[in-house]
């Protein structure tokens, strides 16, 4: 079945759940109801708030209109006839008044249903027989939190019933993997409404696993000729002016103060580069201090849409692998290159980069106002962005109106285990902030001229990496990145003393990501435990460990893998996490 068909059959499926929620429900009010990648929603405004038992009643009802073998009928009607057709649905009337004039107003009929849609759609409501709703959420009426909120029921359908199972069996396996209920489970994260909504709290261990991923890019980043920097969290209004932050990108933005009112108003960085920029800005710069890479493990605050909030994926405080690279026009395309060369390596040292696709950001030339410069600047930085993309072979698609405000960017891609795609890495080429710094350097020549800058992120947002890699392992990361590495587990009080000999020797050997269960319980109780924690290896010990001075090796994912001496197991763990095996 063609995409297309899938999308109309989907499409005829929300109308047919719209007509199964007006039997039911008939106070409700109408708004959307489109197919989506995974199937298709409804948004309604209904006083009464649908359960998962309302979801049940709603999904028997479309198996009684499928039966009903309704025809889907398409008509027309003048702009005075569809409002006064539509009189008692709100959105509606809202939309119809949005339409230019002379556009056709077309509607679509399903015995007493009605509904106002371009279409197309099936042609009979029994074609609809393999379906499920999913789920009942809140959503702001056209995504604008200052609009009402309506409920959205989510569904998805099928050509057939094989179809729709395997679909359901992969939504199952999803949710085991979702790092919002797993994250939580394993005691990574957590969240509080005291705190306030998109602001996680890291619990030890996910906060380990974040330690050990920015120490790693750190040091990848300095041996790749990376300079690190400190920034203040927080500016003064002026800092965003001057880059233009204050009028393209206020709203997103955690202001401290009132213009009107205070002297100095502050506002907390919802970016790194013009901070970044003064490290340039320290001295004066020639040709031979480029080209300069100024990298930074910088945490930064964005006013997100409560809406918008999702575990660690989208979250108003975050710490991102940040770096700023200042060159010449001659050394562009290099070190382009180069910083693409660094996140590729990094995704695939975790296991990512299988999973990634990518996305030219372009601006819109018909919606001037987003953006800074001239048509030239812009033309002049995406021919050069387009230029090294083809050169180095990237397969990318084009997203036009997706662009910085400053410059065009290369955005690296990933889906979560729902198949919602989010950008996890961008590189950026920008050559207009440079010139509203005053960042100049002298060059060759004697003249003096304004760097190319190139914005860019190494591994992009820890928090949205953690989440990602606590998705693809199911929790059960590499060893190399495991909060804990290794559980050693006593069977009997007499095994106390050797097994803690053995957390000593791994200790000084440098692995010390360790745990010893002593507790008075049976080993079978702490081998459970330790799986579920997905614990990577596990020492057992017992009479005769000690008498053959060995240890029982349980692996998380072979099981019992029998016994070795101590330095025969470091030497082993020590060379997976040296290596960083996957």
């Amino acid at each position: 079945m063609e995409m297309n068909e899938l999308q109309t059959l989907r499409h005829s499926a929300s109308h047919v759940m719209a007509q199964a929620v007006k039997r039911l429900f008939p106070e409700t009010k109408l708004a959307i109801g489109p197919a989506i990648d995974t199937g298709f929603y409804y948004d309604f405004d209904s006083e009464h708030t649908f359960t998962p038992e309302d979801l049940e009643k709603i999904e028997a009802e479309m198996k009684k209109i499928a039966k009903e073998n309704l025809k889907i009928e398409r008509f027309e009607l003048s702009r005075a006839e569809a409002l006064e057709l539509m009189k008692d649905e709100p959105y509606k009337l809202e939309l119809i008044n949005e339409l230019p004039e002379g556009e056709v107003i077309s509607f679509y009929k399903q015995g007493d249903f009605v509904d106002l849609c371009a279409g197309p759609h099936i042609n009979y409501t029994s074609k609809i027989k393999a379906y499920k709703l999913l789920s009942a959420t809140g959503a702001y009426w056209r995504g604008d939190e200052h609009n009402k909120m309506l409920q959205r029921i989510y569904g998805t359908a099928f050509q057939t019933k094989d179809e729709l199972n395997e679909f359901l069996e992969q939504r199952e396996e999803a949710k085991k993997r979702d790092h919002n209920k797993l994250g939580r489970e394993l005691e990574l994260f957590t969240t509080s409404d005291i705190i306030g909504q998109g602001l996680p709290i890291l619990l030890p261990k996910g906060a380990r696993v974040i330690q050990l991923l920015q120490r790693f890019v750190e040091d990848e980043e300095q041996k790749r000729g990376w300079m690190l920097t400190k920034t203040p969290l927080m500016a003064k209004s002026d800092l965003y002016k001057l880059s233009g932050h204050w009028d393209h990108y206020q709203d997103g933005m955690f202001v401290l103060g009132d213009e009107e009112k205070d002297k100095e108003v502050f506002a907390l960085r919802p970016m790194t580069c013009p901070f970044q920029y003064q490290a340039f800005l320290n001295r004066g710069r020639s040709y031979r201090d480029l080209p300069m890479r100024l990298n930074e493990t910088s945490t930064l605050f964005r006013n997100e849409a409560s809406g918008e909030m999702h575990g660690l994926i989208r979250v108003r405080q975050f710490t991102i692998s940040e770096g700023h690279l200042m060159c010449t026009p001659e050394q562009l395309e290099d070190e382009f290159k180069g910083c693409l060369e660094l996140a590729i390596y990094m995704l695939k040292t975790l296991g990512l980069y299988e999973d990634v696709s990518y996305r030219f950001s372009q601006w819109d030339p018909d919606d001037r106002e987003k953006y800074i410069g001239t048509q030239e600047q812009w033309d002049e930085a995406q021919g050069i962005m387009e230029k090294i993309l083809n050169h180095l072979e990237i397969p990318y698609k084009v997203g036009v109106g997706e662009a910085a405000f400053y410059g065009p960017k290369l955005d690296i891609q990933i889906k979560n285990v729902y198949g919602k795609e989010d950008t996890l890495i961008t590189l950026q080429i920008d050559q207009m902030l440079a010139e509203k710094f005053g960042m100049e350097y002298v060059d060759k020549d004697g003249v003096k001229k304004n760097p190319y800058i190139i914005h860019r992120t190494s591994i992009g947002c820890y928090e949205r990496t953690l989440a990602l890699l606590i998705e693809k392992y199911a929790g059960a990361f590499p060893a190399w990145l495991a909060p804990v590495q290794v559980k050693i587990l006593p069977i009997a009080d007499r095994h106390h003393e050797y097994a803690r000999e053995i957390k000593k020797k791994l200790e000084d050997a440098g692995i010390i990501r360790i745990e010893l269960d002593d507790r008075a319980e049976k080993v079978g109780y702490k081998i459970r435990e330790a799986q579920l924690e997905k614990v990577p290896y596990m020492l057992i010990v017992g009479d005769k460990d000690i008498e053959n001075n060995v240890v029982s090796i349980r692996s998380r994912k072979e099981g019992d893998i029998g016994s070795k001496t101590i330095d025969e197991f470091i030497a082993e763990l020590s060379e997976e996490i040296r290596t960083k095996k996957i």
